[in-house]
């Protein structure tokens, strides 16, 4: 691998470490909420949540580009505020990452909080203590594996993107070219041998998070809840 495949590489991680650290912040109290709620909403808002799952990734980035272009109505608030628009820019990648991977991270967390039932929460709240407490003392340590999997899936799900972040990042090196796009790239121009050391590497980083998972969810089945 030459000098010249470095720069997706480090920009697939940190796409890939940026989406993740949002996703946990962003979907822990949506799962929270969909785990918890009796509202009407829950099944709507699900449903959207998990559409990225049936949704071709070009369907998505299509939209997002209409979006956040510069006739979008986003485009045009971020515009205003002087930030410009966010297609074709490593902000622009971050947002269609988040969205698309938003699944991959929401419900593993939110099957987490709704295995947990509700008694040890009460039990919490009987020996008084507050709702912050009860998340961090009490929820959020027995939903660990559920946080871990999400993880997991969010950055390697984000490592391996390509509709989306060719529709909203375009090919540009050092700014937008992911790792996913150097492959077709390679490819493109019958540089197979280039195309071989990244694809290959990210079959090998593929077969470590499957086993990661395996191994976590084994390790877990061992020790019990």
């Amino acid at each position: 691998m030459n000098a010249f495949d470095f720069a997706p590489v480090w920009l697939t991680l940190r796409l890939a470490t940026t989406t993740t650290l949002l996703l946990l912040l962003m979907g822990t109290p949506l799962a929270w909420w969909l785990a918890r709620t009796s509202s009407w909403l829950k099944i709507p808002v699900g449903a959207i949540v998990a559409m990225p799952l049936v949704l071709p990734p070009t369907v998505l980035g299509f939209y997002l580009l209409m979006t956040l272009g510069p006739q979008g109505p986003v485009g045009q608030l971020t515009q205003i505020l002087g930030l410009g628009t966010l297609p074709f820019t490593f902000a622009g990648l971050v947002v269609g990452s988040v969205l698309y991977s938003l699944p991959f991270v929401v419900q593993p967390i939110q099957n987490a909080f709704e295995a947990l039932g509700s008694r040890p929460l009460e039990v919490a709240s009987t020996l008084r203590a507050s709702p912050w407490d009860r998340f961090f003392s009490v929820a959020f340590p027995l939903a660990r594996p559920g946080f871990l999997t999400a993880t997991i899936l969010g950055f390697a799900h984000t490592v391996g993107e390509f509709g989306v972040v060719l529709m909203i990042g375009g090919n540009i090196p050092g700014a937008t070219r992911v790792l996913s796009v150097a492959i077709y790239d390679h490819v493109e121009a019958m540089e197979y041998a280039q195309a071989h050391w990244l694809a290959g590497g990210m079959l090998l980083f593929s077969f470590l998070v499957l086993l990661a998972l395996y191994g976590f969810g084994q390790r877990t089945q061992r020790v019990g809840p």
